[in-house]
Protein backbone atom coordinates (compact mmCIF):
# COMPACT_ATOMS: atom_id res chain seq x y z
CA UNK A 1 0.00 0.00 0.00
CA UNK A 2 1.02 3.29 -0.71
CA UNK A 3 1.57 5.47 2.61
CA UNK A 4 -0.61 8.26 1.66
CA UNK A 5 1.85 11.51 3.28
CA UNK A 6 0.13 14.82 4.32
CA UNK A 7 0.94 17.55 6.33
CA UNK A 8 -0.60 20.75 7.57
CA UNK A 9 0.07 24.49 5.68
CA UNK A 10 -1.84 27.18 7.22
CA UNK A 11 -4.12 25.04 9.11
CA UNK A 12 -5.20 23.02 6.28
CA UNK A 13 -4.26 19.71 5.33
CA UNK A 14 -2.70 18.92 1.92
CA UNK A 15 -2.03 15.67 0.92
CA UNK A 16 0.71 13.91 -1.20
CA UNK A 17 -1.39 10.80 -2.67
CA UNK A 18 -5.01 11.52 -1.64
CA UNK A 19 -7.42 14.79 -1.58
CA UNK A 20 -10.88 16.08 -0.54
CA UNK A 21 -10.84 18.63 -2.97
CA UNK A 22 -13.07 18.57 -6.05
CA UNK A 23 -10.63 17.05 -9.41
CA UNK A 24 -10.91 20.14 -11.79
CA UNK A 25 -10.72 17.40 -14.87
CA UNK A 26 -10.89 13.93 -15.86
CA UNK A 27 -8.22 12.44 -17.96
CA UNK A 28 -8.74 9.01 -20.37
CA UNK A 29 -6.26 7.15 -18.08
CA UNK A 30 -7.74 8.37 -14.72
CA UNK A 31 -9.92 5.55 -13.04
CA UNK A 32 -13.48 7.00 -11.90
CA UNK A 33 -15.29 5.39 -8.98
CA UNK A 34 -18.64 6.24 -7.91
CA UNK A 35 -20.65 5.30 -5.10
CA UNK A 36 -23.71 5.88 -3.29
CA UNK A 37 -25.47 4.92 0.19
CA UNK A 38 -28.61 4.71 1.60
CA UNK A 39 -30.80 5.43 -0.72
CA UNK A 40 -33.80 3.84 1.03
CA UNK A 41 -35.86 3.72 -1.85
CA UNK A 42 -35.33 7.57 -2.76
CA UNK A 43 -34.65 7.06 -6.50
CA UNK A 44 -36.43 10.58 -7.21
CA UNK A 45 -34.82 12.42 -4.43
CA UNK A 46 -31.27 14.43 -4.48
CA UNK A 47 -29.48 14.07 -7.60
CA UNK A 48 -31.70 10.98 -8.29
CA UNK A 49 -31.30 8.11 -9.92
CA UNK A 50 -31.34 8.83 -13.69
CA UNK A 51 -29.08 11.61 -12.72
CA UNK A 52 -26.72 9.19 -11.43
CA UNK A 53 -26.76 7.54 -14.65
CA UNK A 54 -26.63 10.52 -16.42
CA UNK A 55 -23.19 11.21 -14.66
CA UNK A 56 -21.73 7.93 -15.07
CA UNK A 57 -22.72 8.10 -18.88
CA UNK A 58 -20.88 11.77 -18.77
CA UNK A 59 -17.80 10.15 -17.24
CA UNK A 60 -18.10 7.66 -19.67
CA UNK A 61 -17.25 10.13 -22.28
CA UNK A 62 -13.53 11.02 -20.75
CA UNK A 63 -12.28 7.82 -19.68
CA UNK A 64 -13.18 4.41 -20.09
CA UNK A 65 -12.39 2.98 -16.65
CA UNK A 66 -15.13 3.61 -14.69
CA UNK A 67 -17.63 1.95 -12.17
CA UNK A 68 -20.60 2.63 -10.24
CA UNK A 69 -21.05 0.87 -6.77
CA UNK A 70 -24.00 1.16 -3.67
CA UNK A 71 -22.89 0.26 -0.29
CA UNK A 72 -26.49 -0.98 0.97
CA UNK A 73 -30.45 0.13 2.27
CA UNK A 74 -31.25 1.17 -1.53
CA UNK A 75 -34.47 -1.34 -1.72
CA UNK A 76 -36.09 -0.80 1.50
CA UNK A 77 -37.24 3.13 3.26
CA UNK A 78 -40.64 3.76 1.08
CA UNK A 79 -43.47 2.16 -0.64
CA UNK A 80 -41.92 1.90 -3.97
CA UNK A 81 -39.86 -0.96 -1.46
CA UNK A 82 -42.80 -1.95 0.32
CA UNK A 83 -44.56 -2.78 -2.64
CA UNK A 84 -42.54 -4.54 -4.67
CA UNK A 85 -40.80 -6.56 -1.85
CA UNK A 86 -37.38 -4.53 -3.15
CA UNK A 87 -38.27 -5.15 -6.95
CA UNK A 88 -38.26 -2.32 -8.26
CA UNK A 89 -35.40 -0.80 -7.05
CA UNK A 90 -33.76 -3.60 -7.94
CA UNK A 91 -35.01 -2.87 -11.35
CA UNK A 92 -34.03 0.80 -11.23
CA UNK A 93 -30.64 0.00 -10.39
CA UNK A 94 -30.38 -2.25 -13.03
CA UNK A 95 -31.13 0.85 -15.42
CA UNK A 96 -29.01 3.43 -13.85
CA UNK A 97 -26.11 0.72 -14.27
CA UNK A 98 -24.62 -0.23 -11.20
CA UNK A 99 -21.49 -2.12 -11.43
CA UNK A 100 -21.00 -3.65 -7.38
CA UNK A 101 -22.93 -3.51 -4.70
CA UNK A 102 -22.94 -4.55 -1.11
CA UNK A 103 -26.27 -5.77 1.07
CA UNK A 104 -27.31 -3.49 4.20
CA UNK A 105 -28.91 -4.45 7.23
CA UNK A 106 -32.34 -2.94 5.22
CA UNK A 107 -31.73 -5.42 2.72
CA UNK A 108 -32.86 -8.36 5.06
CA UNK A 109 -36.12 -7.21 5.85
CA UNK A 110 -38.07 -8.68 3.49
CA UNK A 111 -36.12 -11.79 4.00
CA UNK A 112 -32.68 -14.14 3.66
CA UNK A 113 -34.79 -16.07 0.78
CA UNK A 114 -35.96 -12.65 -0.76
CA UNK A 115 -32.47 -11.14 -0.54
CA UNK A 116 -31.01 -14.38 -2.94
CA UNK A 117 -33.48 -13.94 -5.06
CA UNK A 118 -33.18 -10.23 -6.08
CA UNK A 119 -29.03 -10.56 -6.29
CA UNK A 120 -30.19 -13.03 -8.45
CA UNK A 121 -31.41 -10.33 -10.59
CA UNK A 122 -29.66 -7.35 -10.10
CA UNK A 123 -26.94 -6.58 -13.09
CA UNK A 124 -24.42 -5.65 -9.85
CA UNK A 125 -22.16 -7.53 -8.58
CA UNK A 126 -23.13 -8.81 -4.78
CA UNK A 127 -20.46 -9.01 -2.44
CA UNK A 128 -19.91 -9.34 1.54
CA UNK A 129 -17.11 -11.14 3.52
CA UNK A 130 -18.83 -11.39 6.48
CA UNK A 131 -22.02 -13.37 5.99
CA UNK A 132 -21.35 -16.30 7.71
CA UNK A 133 -23.71 -19.45 7.62
CA UNK A 134 -23.44 -22.66 10.45
CA UNK A 135 -26.82 -24.43 9.48
CA UNK A 136 -27.57 -28.03 8.06
CA UNK A 137 -30.14 -26.77 4.99
CA UNK A 138 -28.90 -24.73 2.59
CA UNK A 139 -27.20 -21.42 2.04
CA UNK A 140 -29.24 -19.07 0.51
CA UNK A 141 -26.41 -17.00 0.35
CA UNK A 142 -24.30 -19.51 -0.74
CA UNK A 143 -23.00 -17.52 -3.51
CA UNK A 144 -22.06 -14.17 -1.95
CA UNK A 145 -18.64 -13.58 -2.93
CA UNK A 146 -16.28 -11.66 -0.52
CA UNK A 147 -14.54 -9.27 -2.91
CA UNK A 148 -14.34 -8.86 -6.81
CA UNK A 149 -11.02 -7.35 -8.58
CA UNK A 150 -11.54 -5.44 -11.51
CA UNK A 151 -8.99 -4.43 -14.22
CA UNK A 152 -8.30 -0.62 -15.61
CA UNK A 153 -5.66 -1.15 -18.00
CA UNK A 154 -2.59 -2.22 -16.32
CA UNK A 155 -4.35 -1.72 -13.03
CA UNK A 156 -5.90 -3.93 -11.02
CA UNK A 157 -8.13 -2.49 -8.19
CA UNK A 158 -9.99 -4.71 -5.45
CA UNK A 159 -13.35 -4.47 -4.19
CA UNK A 160 -14.24 -6.10 -0.61
CA UNK A 161 -17.55 -5.86 0.96
CA UNK A 162 -18.92 -5.81 4.49
CA UNK A 163 -22.42 -6.02 5.61
CA UNK A 164 -23.39 -4.38 8.48
CA UNK A 165 -22.42 -6.64 11.68
CA UNK A 166 -25.62 -5.68 13.65
CA UNK A 167 -28.10 -6.77 10.58
CA UNK A 168 -29.59 -9.70 12.57
CA UNK A 169 -30.37 -6.71 15.72
CA UNK A 170 -31.30 -3.82 12.95
CA UNK A 171 -33.26 -6.46 10.69
CA UNK A 172 -35.66 -9.37 11.65
CA UNK A 173 -33.34 -12.04 13.78
CA UNK A 174 -36.19 -14.55 13.22
CA UNK A 175 -34.89 -14.36 9.67
CA UNK A 176 -31.81 -15.74 10.44
CA UNK A 177 -32.42 -18.95 12.34
CA UNK A 178 -33.31 -22.25 11.59
CA UNK A 179 -35.27 -24.32 13.98
CA UNK A 180 -35.24 -21.37 16.69
CA UNK A 181 -30.94 -21.29 16.04
CA UNK A 182 -29.45 -18.55 14.79
CA UNK A 183 -27.50 -20.12 11.42
CA UNK A 184 -26.59 -16.95 9.40
CA UNK A 185 -24.12 -14.25 11.05
CA UNK A 186 -21.93 -11.44 10.29
CA UNK A 187 -18.98 -11.40 12.89
CA UNK A 188 -20.58 -8.97 15.61
CA UNK A 189 -18.57 -10.54 18.66
CA UNK A 190 -15.45 -10.42 20.53
CA UNK A 191 -15.32 -6.76 20.00
CA UNK A 192 -14.64 -6.71 16.54
CA UNK A 193 -11.43 -8.62 16.28
CA UNK A 194 -12.99 -11.62 13.94
CA UNK A 195 -14.21 -8.91 11.89
CA UNK A 196 -11.14 -7.14 11.65
CA UNK A 197 -9.15 -10.41 11.63
CA UNK A 198 -11.47 -11.45 8.19
CA UNK A 199 -10.82 -8.41 6.92
CA UNK A 200 -6.93 -8.56 7.04
CA UNK A 201 -7.51 -11.76 5.70
CA UNK A 202 -8.75 -10.59 2.54
CA UNK A 203 -6.80 -8.07 1.94
CA UNK A 204 -3.50 -9.86 2.34
CA UNK A 205 -4.98 -12.19 0.13
CA UNK A 206 -6.11 -9.33 -2.76
CA UNK A 207 -2.67 -8.21 -2.29
CA UNK A 208 -0.97 -11.05 -3.11
CA UNK A 209 -2.95 -11.43 -6.43
CA UNK A 210 -1.42 -8.41 -7.29
CA UNK A 211 -3.84 -5.96 -6.90
CA UNK A 212 -2.87 -2.31 -7.25
CA UNK A 213 -5.39 -0.66 -4.66
CA UNK A 214 -7.77 -2.45 -2.15
CA UNK A 215 -11.54 -0.04 -1.58
CA UNK A 216 -13.90 -1.87 1.33
CA UNK A 217 -17.39 -1.02 0.31
CA UNK A 218 -18.62 -1.00 3.54
CA UNK A 219 -22.49 -0.79 5.62
CA UNK A 220 -20.69 0.03 8.95
CA UNK A 221 -21.23 3.84 9.92
CA UNK A 222 -19.36 5.95 12.14
CA UNK A 223 -21.75 6.67 15.14
CA UNK A 224 -21.12 5.75 18.58
CA UNK A 225 -23.75 3.39 19.30
CA UNK A 226 -21.62 1.45 16.38
CA UNK A 227 -18.69 0.96 17.96
CA UNK A 228 -16.21 -0.95 17.87
CA UNK A 229 -17.70 -1.81 13.96
CA UNK A 230 -17.46 1.73 13.27
CA UNK A 231 -15.60 2.43 9.73
CA UNK A 232 -12.87 4.15 11.62
CA UNK A 233 -12.54 0.51 14.12
CA UNK A 234 -12.20 -1.34 11.34
CA UNK A 235 -9.15 0.69 9.95
CA UNK A 236 -7.74 1.00 13.04
CA UNK A 237 -7.53 -2.32 13.45
CA UNK A 238 -6.20 -3.43 9.96
CA UNK A 239 -3.72 -2.45 7.29
CA UNK A 240 -3.87 -2.17 3.26
CA UNK A 241 -6.66 -0.51 2.75
CA UNK A 242 -6.88 2.73 0.63
CA UNK A 243 -10.18 4.16 1.14
CA UNK A 244 -13.55 2.80 2.68
CA UNK A 245 -16.87 4.21 0.89
CA UNK A 246 -18.75 3.54 3.95
CA UNK A 247 -23.02 3.74 5.04
CA UNK A 248 -25.29 3.41 7.36
CA UNK A 249 -24.94 6.30 9.89
CA UNK A 250 -26.36 8.28 6.85
CA UNK A 251 -23.74 10.40 7.27
CA UNK A 252 -22.21 13.08 4.73
CA UNK A 253 -18.66 13.59 4.80
CA UNK A 254 -16.59 14.09 1.52
CA UNK A 255 -13.72 12.31 3.10
CA UNK A 256 -11.78 12.02 6.41
CA UNK A 257 -8.56 10.26 7.15
CA UNK A 258 -8.05 7.35 9.77
CA UNK A 259 -4.66 6.07 10.34
CA UNK A 260 -4.80 2.43 10.14
CA UNK A 261 -2.45 -0.28 12.77
CA UNK A 262 0.56 0.66 10.33
CA UNK A 263 0.30 4.65 11.03
CA UNK A 264 -0.78 4.71 7.33
CA UNK A 265 -3.93 7.33 6.79
CA UNK A 266 -6.75 5.46 5.05
CA UNK A 267 -9.72 7.39 3.32
CA UNK A 268 -13.30 7.63 4.34
CA UNK A 269 -15.86 8.97 2.58
CA UNK A 270 -19.52 8.83 2.76
CA UNK A 271 -23.09 10.78 1.10
CA UNK A 272 -25.33 10.77 3.02
CA UNK A 273 -28.97 9.31 2.55
CA UNK A 274 -31.47 9.41 -0.38
CA UNK A 275 -29.62 10.44 -3.07
CA UNK A 276 -28.40 13.73 -1.06
CA UNK A 277 -25.02 13.47 -3.04
CA UNK A 278 -22.97 11.15 -5.77
CA UNK A 279 -20.11 10.18 -4.55
CA UNK A 280 -16.77 10.45 -6.97
CA UNK A 281 -13.72 8.63 -6.02
CA UNK A 282 -10.80 9.47 -8.75
CA UNK A 283 -7.55 7.61 -8.90
CA UNK A 284 -5.06 9.52 -11.43
CA UNK A 285 -2.52 8.44 -13.91
CA UNK A 286 0.17 8.90 -11.42
CA UNK A 287 -1.61 7.84 -8.54
CA UNK A 288 -3.10 10.38 -6.67
CA UNK A 289 -6.29 9.76 -4.98
CA UNK A 290 -9.33 12.63 -5.22
CA UNK A 291 -12.51 11.91 -3.21
CA UNK A 292 -15.59 14.36 -3.51
CA UNK A 293 -18.78 14.84 -3.39
CA UNK A 294 -21.49 15.78 -6.11
CA UNK A 295 -24.46 17.56 -4.80
CA UNK A 296 -26.48 19.09 -7.71
CA UNK A 297 -26.53 17.17 -11.41
CA UNK A 298 -29.39 18.81 -13.22
CA UNK A 299 -29.48 16.24 -16.07
CA UNK A 300 -30.81 12.80 -16.09
CA UNK A 301 -30.52 10.41 -18.35
CA UNK A 302 -33.73 9.92 -20.36
CA UNK A 303 -33.50 5.88 -21.38
CA UNK A 304 -32.86 5.22 -17.58
CA UNK A 305 -35.71 7.35 -15.99
CA UNK A 306 -38.34 6.36 -19.06
CA UNK A 307 -37.55 2.71 -17.59
CA UNK A 308 -37.73 3.60 -13.81
CA UNK A 309 -40.87 5.46 -14.60
CA UNK A 310 -42.19 2.60 -16.27
CA UNK A 311 -41.45 0.63 -12.73
CA UNK A 312 -42.93 2.72 -10.11
CA UNK A 313 -46.27 3.67 -13.05
CA UNK A 314 -46.68 -0.41 -12.18
CA UNK A 315 -48.26 0.37 -8.52
CA UNK A 316 -49.03 4.17 -9.23
CA UNK A 317 -52.95 3.92 -9.26
CA UNK A 318 -52.67 1.91 -6.03
CA UNK A 319 -50.76 4.33 -4.26
CA UNK A 320 -51.99 7.55 -5.37
CA UNK A 321 -55.40 6.32 -3.77
CA UNK A 322 -56.40 9.08 -1.01
CA UNK A 323 -57.32 7.34 2.47
CA UNK A 324 -57.84 10.47 4.29
CA UNK A 325 -57.54 14.31 4.74
CA UNK A 326 -55.80 16.21 7.23
CA UNK A 327 -55.62 19.29 8.92
CA UNK A 328 -52.25 18.66 10.36
CA UNK A 329 -48.87 17.76 9.18
CA UNK A 330 -46.95 15.25 11.21
CA UNK A 331 -43.39 14.91 11.49
CA UNK A 332 -40.56 12.41 12.75
CA UNK A 333 -38.57 15.08 13.48
CA UNK A 334 -37.97 17.83 16.33
CA UNK A 335 -38.77 21.86 14.91
CA UNK A 336 -34.92 21.73 14.39
CA UNK A 337 -34.77 18.77 11.81
CA UNK A 338 -33.37 16.69 14.62
CA UNK A 339 -34.96 12.92 14.00
CA UNK A 340 -36.86 12.75 17.26
CA UNK A 341 -39.25 9.96 17.12
CA UNK A 342 -35.72 7.60 18.11
CA UNK A 343 -35.26 9.27 21.18
CA UNK A 344 -37.96 11.04 22.47
CA UNK A 345 -42.02 10.94 22.32
CA UNK A 346 -43.65 12.66 19.17
CA UNK A 347 -47.62 13.27 18.09
CA UNK A 348 -46.87 10.93 15.00
CA UNK A 349 -45.52 8.00 17.54
CA UNK A 350 -48.88 8.65 19.41
CA UNK A 351 -50.39 8.07 16.53
CA UNK A 352 -48.70 5.12 15.18
CA UNK A 353 -49.10 3.79 18.66
CA UNK A 354 -52.52 4.40 18.91
CA UNK A 355 -53.66 2.80 15.96
CA UNK A 356 -52.48 -0.63 17.30
CA UNK A 357 -53.84 -0.18 20.35
CA UNK A 358 -57.20 0.39 19.03
CA UNK A 359 -57.38 -1.98 16.03
CA UNK A 360 -55.89 -4.89 18.04
CA UNK A 361 -58.15 -3.93 21.30
CA UNK A 362 -55.35 -4.20 23.67
CA UNK A 363 -54.37 -2.84 27.68
CA UNK A 364 -50.66 -1.35 26.13
CA UNK A 365 -49.41 -0.98 22.61
CA UNK A 366 -46.08 -0.79 21.40
CA UNK A 367 -44.09 0.91 17.72
CA UNK A 368 -40.69 1.30 18.19
CA UNK A 369 -39.04 4.31 16.79
CA UNK A 370 -37.09 3.08 13.70
CA UNK A 371 -40.04 1.56 12.44
CA UNK A 372 -41.80 5.30 11.49
CA UNK A 373 -40.24 6.57 8.84
CA UNK A 374 -41.85 9.27 7.35
CA UNK A 375 -43.77 12.30 7.54
CA UNK A 376 -47.65 12.78 7.22
CA UNK A 377 -48.34 15.54 5.10
CA UNK A 378 -51.23 18.70 5.38
CA UNK A 379 -53.97 17.63 3.24
CA UNK A 380 -54.48 14.92 1.61
CA UNK A 381 -53.06 11.50 2.76
CA UNK A 382 -52.56 8.86 0.09
CA UNK A 383 -51.59 5.20 0.69
CA UNK A 384 -47.98 6.15 -0.37
CA UNK A 385 -47.56 8.27 2.65
CA UNK A 386 -49.11 5.54 4.84
CA UNK A 387 -46.58 3.12 3.43
CA UNK A 388 -43.81 5.62 3.64
CA UNK A 389 -44.29 5.67 7.59
CA UNK A 390 -44.65 2.11 8.13
CA UNK A 391 -42.49 0.87 4.86
CA UNK A 392 -41.38 -2.53 6.24
CA UNK A 393 -44.77 -4.52 5.86
CA UNK A 394 -44.75 -5.85 9.60
CA UNK A 395 -47.68 -7.35 10.47
CA UNK A 396 -50.19 -6.85 13.63
CA UNK A 397 -49.73 -9.05 16.51
CA UNK A 398 -50.42 -9.31 20.04
CA UNK A 399 -49.48 -11.18 23.02
CA UNK A 400 -50.12 -11.64 26.53
CA UNK A 401 -46.77 -10.05 28.99
CA UNK A 402 -46.79 -9.60 32.98
CA UNK A 403 -46.51 -6.40 34.25
CA UNK A 404 -42.46 -7.34 35.39
CA UNK A 405 -41.87 -8.24 31.68
CA UNK A 406 -43.29 -5.21 30.43
CA UNK A 407 -40.92 -3.19 33.42
CA UNK A 408 -37.86 -4.94 32.11
CA UNK A 409 -38.86 -4.02 28.38
CA UNK A 410 -39.35 -0.66 28.95
CA UNK A 411 -35.99 -0.39 30.92
CA UNK A 412 -34.43 -2.03 27.57
CA UNK A 413 -36.56 0.59 25.11
CA UNK A 414 -34.74 3.62 26.65
CA UNK A 415 -31.10 2.39 27.98
CA UNK A 416 -29.56 5.15 25.32
CA UNK A 417 -31.48 7.41 25.91
CA UNK A 418 -29.40 10.75 27.32
CA UNK A 419 -30.09 13.57 29.02
CA UNK A 420 -29.57 15.71 25.93
CA UNK A 421 -32.15 15.10 23.08
CA UNK A 422 -29.89 16.32 20.07
CA UNK A 423 -26.67 17.58 18.98
CA UNK A 424 -27.19 20.68 16.21
CA UNK A 425 -24.03 20.77 14.97
CA UNK A 426 -23.75 17.04 14.18
CA UNK A 427 -27.44 16.89 12.97
CA UNK A 428 -28.19 13.44 15.18
CA UNK A 429 -30.63 12.77 17.82
CA UNK A 430 -28.49 12.36 20.89
CA UNK A 431 -28.64 8.49 22.02
CA UNK A 432 -31.00 7.60 19.43
CA UNK A 433 -32.58 3.93 19.02
CA UNK A 434 -34.59 2.02 16.92
CA UNK A 435 -36.11 0.12 19.84
CA UNK A 436 -37.07 3.87 21.21
CA UNK A 437 -40.55 3.15 22.58
CA UNK A 438 -44.05 4.59 21.00
CA UNK A 439 -46.05 3.68 23.29
CA UNK A 440 -50.50 3.70 23.92
CA UNK A 441 -52.45 2.73 26.79
CA UNK A 442 -49.08 3.26 29.24
CA UNK A 443 -47.21 6.13 30.85
CA UNK A 444 -43.64 6.28 32.49
CA UNK A 445 -40.61 8.58 33.68
CA UNK A 446 -37.25 7.87 32.25
CA UNK A 447 -34.44 9.34 34.73
CA UNK A 448 -31.66 9.73 32.13
CA UNK A 449 -29.49 10.59 34.86
CA UNK A 450 -29.12 6.62 36.07
CA UNK A 451 -27.07 4.75 33.68
CA UNK A 452 -28.58 2.10 32.20
CA UNK A 453 -28.21 -1.29 33.86
CA UNK A 454 -29.64 -3.58 31.33
CA UNK A 455 -27.55 -6.33 30.03
CA UNK A 456 -27.81 -8.07 26.81
CA UNK A 457 -26.31 -10.95 25.07
CA UNK A 458 -24.15 -11.00 22.05
CA UNK A 459 -27.25 -10.40 19.50
CA UNK A 460 -28.26 -7.51 21.78
CA UNK A 461 -31.04 -8.92 22.99
CA UNK A 462 -32.27 -8.37 26.55
CA UNK A 463 -30.93 -11.00 28.89
CA UNK A 464 -31.89 -8.73 32.00
CA UNK A 465 -32.09 -5.84 34.44
CA UNK A 466 -28.98 -6.11 37.05
CA UNK A 467 -29.34 -2.46 38.88
CA UNK A 468 -30.99 0.64 39.65
CA UNK A 469 -33.65 1.17 37.36
CA UNK A 470 -34.36 4.19 34.70
CA UNK A 471 -37.95 4.17 34.47
CA UNK A 472 -40.26 4.97 37.31
CA UNK A 473 -44.20 5.85 37.93
CA UNK A 474 -45.29 3.19 35.73
CA UNK A 475 -49.03 3.70 34.93
CA UNK A 476 -51.28 1.39 32.93
CA UNK A 477 -54.69 3.29 31.37
CA UNK A 478 -57.95 1.42 32.93
CA UNK A 479 -60.73 2.58 30.94
CA UNK A 480 -60.63 6.59 31.73
CA UNK A 481 -58.02 6.39 34.39
CA UNK A 482 -54.17 5.78 34.43
CA UNK A 483 -53.45 3.23 37.63
CA UNK A 484 -49.96 1.98 38.79
CA UNK A 485 -48.85 -0.88 36.94
CA UNK A 486 -48.89 -4.35 38.56
CA UNK A 487 -46.12 -6.78 37.81
CA UNK A 488 -47.87 -9.57 38.86
CA UNK A 489 -50.50 -8.59 36.56
CA UNK A 490 -51.42 -10.47 32.96
CA UNK A 491 -51.68 -7.89 30.45
CA UNK A 492 -51.67 -7.58 26.49
CA UNK A 493 -49.60 -6.33 24.20
CA UNK A 494 -50.36 -5.13 21.06
CA UNK A 495 -47.28 -4.77 18.54
CA UNK A 496 -45.56 -6.04 15.40
CA UNK A 497 -44.57 -9.84 13.64
CA UNK A 498 -40.98 -8.04 14.01
CA UNK A 499 -41.37 -8.19 17.86
CA UNK A 500 -43.43 -10.28 19.15
CA UNK A 501 -42.71 -13.18 16.60
CA UNK A 502 -39.52 -12.58 15.46
CA UNK A 503 -37.57 -11.26 18.50
CA UNK A 504 -37.13 -7.75 16.48
CA UNK A 505 -36.49 -4.85 19.16
CA UNK A 506 -33.98 -6.71 21.60
CA UNK A 507 -36.93 -9.18 22.54
CA UNK A 508 -35.99 -12.35 21.46
CA UNK A 509 -35.50 -13.59 24.93
CA UNK A 510 -38.55 -12.08 26.23
CA UNK A 511 -41.57 -13.01 24.26
CA UNK A 512 -40.39 -16.43 22.83
CA UNK A 513 -42.91 -18.41 24.96
CA UNK A 514 -45.23 -16.06 25.68
CA UNK A 515 -48.80 -16.26 24.65
CA UNK A 516 -49.64 -15.18 21.04
CA UNK A 517 -53.19 -14.02 21.27
CA UNK A 518 -52.88 -12.28 17.39
CA UNK A 519 -51.31 -13.41 14.94
CA UNK A 520 -49.96 -11.96 11.86
CA UNK A 521 -53.01 -9.83 11.09
CA UNK A 522 -53.46 -7.22 8.63
CA UNK A 523 -49.71 -4.99 7.78
CA UNK A 524 -48.61 -2.21 9.74
CA UNK A 525 -49.67 0.50 7.14
CA UNK A 526 -53.40 -1.07 6.65
CA UNK A 527 -53.72 -0.60 10.91
CA UNK A 528 -52.61 2.91 10.41
CA UNK A 529 -55.11 3.44 7.43
CA UNK A 530 -58.16 1.71 9.34
CA UNK A 531 -57.20 3.90 12.45
CA UNK A 532 -57.25 7.00 10.66
CA UNK A 533 -60.33 6.71 8.14
CA UNK A 534 -62.44 4.97 10.30
CA UNK A 535 -61.42 5.62 14.05
CA UNK A 536 -60.34 9.43 13.30
CA UNK A 537 -62.48 10.04 10.34
CA UNK A 538 -59.82 11.02 8.55
CA UNK A 539 -58.99 13.89 11.25
CA UNK A 540 -55.68 14.24 12.54
CA UNK A 541 -56.30 17.21 14.90
CA UNK A 542 -55.97 15.30 18.23
CA UNK A 543 -52.65 14.52 17.22
CA UNK A 544 -51.19 18.63 16.95
CA UNK A 545 -48.87 17.82 20.11
CA UNK A 546 -47.26 14.69 21.80
CA UNK A 547 -49.19 13.39 24.86
CA UNK A 548 -46.44 13.50 27.51
CA UNK A 549 -46.89 9.62 27.80
CA UNK A 550 -43.40 9.67 28.67
CA UNK A 551 -41.63 11.62 31.42
CA UNK A 552 -38.02 12.57 30.95
CA UNK A 553 -35.92 13.48 33.97
CA UNK A 554 -32.47 15.12 33.17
Amino acid sequence: MKKILFFVIAALLIFTFASCEKKAAITDNDIVILFTNDIHCGIEDGVTLAGVTYYKNLMKEKTDYVTLVDCGDAIQGSYLGSVSKGELLIDAMNAAGYDIAIPGNHEFDYGVDRVAELISKANAEYIACNFTYSGNGTNLLGDLKPYTIREYGSKKIAFIGVACPSTIEKSTPSFFQEDGKYVYGFMRENDGKPLCDTIQKYVDEVRSKGVDYVILLAHLGNSDEDTPYRSSDIVAGTNGIDVVLDAHSHTVFTCYFVENKDGDSVICAQTGTKLQNLGLLVISENGIITVSNIPDINKQDEKSLEEINSYISKYSEQLERVVAKSDTALSINDEDGIRAVRNRETAIGDLCADAYRAVAGTDISYVNGGGIRADLPEGDVTYADIISVHPFGNTLCAVEVTGSEILDMLEYFVMHCEPKTADLASGWAVGESGSFPNMSGIKFTVDTTIPSSVKVDENDMLVSVEGARRVSDVYVLEGEEYVPIDPEKTYTLASHNYMILNGGCGMQNVLADNNVILDNSEPDYEVLIEYIADVLNGDLSLYRDNEQRITFIR
